[in-house]
């Protein structure tokens, strides 16, 4: 550990926040001027990039330090098994840890809540045992049987219909408040903690608070505009520019209900003393799209509006200044444990992997990205630990995997359905995608569709797609993704299919259909 480190992290995701809709980030309008406050006294990366366009990978790489097609949770499998988190290892070396979100994936049944003392999910729609218990088991049992996905499908599309139509309106209100006291109360009564908070406010629907709906969207009707990304993604609603600004209006001013929030925690530990013993850092595990690529949300691309996200760091061995240099949300795993001094890498069950301490990958490393030329990408692992497919060709490239998001490809094909529209199952909508990424150009293989690839340097808005084209930088970019394609165990050829048969239904136990009857699916 740095002898200047703190002793406490605060970890803040910011879920589906856009860079460039923040103030430290240029945007011109006053969105976040406590983070614009919060910069001046930390490092703010331009080029951090996520390695996944969505929630669930996402948390689970930040708490495990695998890429997701090393730690399997995606929406064909929700949730962590065989991985020892970074809150178990923190936890165990002594740390008092807590989780608080009103995120429905960060949560018990999907593990991601695994080794925390302490954790509460604050969703609005969801009570607590349908998180848990036998909801758990039945979903596991539906995930582990290949029949049985389609089901499993309806079980989650459940939770997030539920949310998008109860979780607005009128009477909404944010959970960040309550997120954001159990978080001061939990760090008074802690010496030595690791506290980890989601803020969902900037996830559709917006209905954000009527004084900061007023500043940002003034006159807009929340309940009026289009907060069904599917409706729009599926073809059976346009948007006009009217309408995309009204949205992105509503959007604004969630964010800026977040930096008040933040603001309001930053104070409390700067007025307690805390301040100067904790290390600070602000993310975002993904963006969002309004409009463009003729996508809506953050579904069915790798697109840098959705990967390339806003982090800052607070901590004594970071000058206060801006980075243009490549960084991976999942070196922010290594980042904590070297900010605490643990080296991790213990399993915390036999059988489990447990990423040890890579300084390769730690921000606060003299050695950061360090990788050796020619794929030595084993170092920093324990002996039970697989190599890390990402650690290759010099640290200069980032890695980004999307699944096939089945939960998105459900309510997408009931909206196209409904408007009497056949999706295209060679489309976007069915593939999945790995990207490597670095500053100046991007290259995607898809599995379905032609691959894409950008010159960033020239192209940021991605709009000429240069795959096959014969530009020497987007090649080299190809090259490095095939090599982490190897490493990760090949690629990605086709996606699942599965349907639900009658058959596979008299497969279940007993409890889990009794849970699914009570939910409305079974007779």
């Amino acid at each position: 550990m740095n002898p200047e480190s703190p002793e406490n992290v605060l970890f803040v995701v910011m879920d589906t926040v856009r860079k460039d809709h923040l103030t430290p980030y240029g945007y011109d309008r006053p969105t976040t001027p406590g983070l614009a406050e919060f910069a001046e006294e930390a490092t703010v990366f331009e080029e951090a990039v996520a390695p996944a366009p969505w929630t669930l990978p996402v948390h689970a790489s930040l708490f495990t330090g695998l890429y997701p097609s090393e730690h399997g949770a995606d929406q064909e499998n929700p949730y962590l098994d065989g991985v020892t988190t970074l809150a178990e290892t923190l936890s165990r070396a002594g740390y008092d840890t807590a989780c608080y979100s009103s995120n429905a994936w960060i949560t018990p049944y999907t593990h991601l809540t695994d080794g925390f003392d302490d954790q509460d999910n604050f969703f609005e729609v969801m009570p607590g045992d349908f998180l848990s218990g036998p909801l758990a088991r039945a979903w596991q049992t539906l995930n582990d049987h290949e029949a049985l996905r389609a089901v499993a499908d309806k079980l989650v599309s459940l939770g997030n219909t539920a949310h998008e139509y109860l979780a607005g309106g009128e009477g909404a209100d944010s959970k960040t408040p309550t997120v954001i006291d159990r978080t001061r109360a939990f760090v008074d009564d802690s010496d030595g903690w690791f506290a980890f908070i989601n803020l969902m406010d900037a996830h559709l629907p917006y209905y954000p608070p009527p004084e900061f709906a007023e500043g940002f969207a003034p006159g807009v009707d929340a309940s009026e505009i289009c907060q069904n990304s599917k409706e729009y993604n599926a073809g059976a609603r346009d948007v006009d520019d009217e309408e995309w600004e009204a949205i992105r209006g509503l959007y604004d001013a969630e964010i800026a209900h977040i930096d008040a929030e933040l603001t309001r925690l930053f104070e409390h530990l700067k007025s307690t003393g805390q301040w100067e013993e904790t290390m600070v850092v602000v993310c975002a595990d993904h963006g969002e799209l309004h409009g463009e690529h003729d996508l809506y949300g953050h579904e069915f691309g790798v697109y840098d509006p959705l990967v390339n996200v806003p982090l800052m760091v607070k901590h004594p061995a970071l000058s206060v200044d801006r980075r243009d240099d490549l960084v991976e949300l999942l070196d922010l795993y290594h980042t904590t444990l070297d900010a605490l001094g643990v080296e991790g890498g213990t399993p915390e069950s036999a059988g489990d992997v447990a990423r040890r301490l890579d300084p390769a990958r730690s921000l606060l490393s003299a050695e950061y990205r360090s990788f050796d030329e020619g794929g030595g990408h084993g170092g920093g692992d324990g002996d039970d630990a697989p190599a890390d497919p990402g650690r290759i060709a010099g640290g200069d490239y980032a890695f980004v995997e999307y699944s096939r998001p089945v939960v998105e490809l459900k309510q997408l094909e009931e909206k196209a359905a409904d408007a009497g529209i056949t999706l295209p199952e060679e489309s976007r909508f069915y593939s999945r995608m790995r990207a490597a990424r670095r500053p100046e150009a991007k290259y995607v293989r898809i599995d379905r569709i032609p691959d894409e690839a950008y010159r960033l340097d020239r192209d940021p808005g991605e709009t000429e797609n240069l795959a096959g084209a014969g530009d020497d930088l987007v090649a080299a970019t190809e090259r490095v993704l095939s090599e982490f394609e190897a490493n990760a165990g090949g690629a990605w050829d086709d996606a699942d299919t599965g349907d639900v048969t009658d058959e596979a239904v008299e497969d279940m136990d007993a409890e889990t259909q009794e849970r699914l009857r009570d939910l409305g699916y079974l007779e």
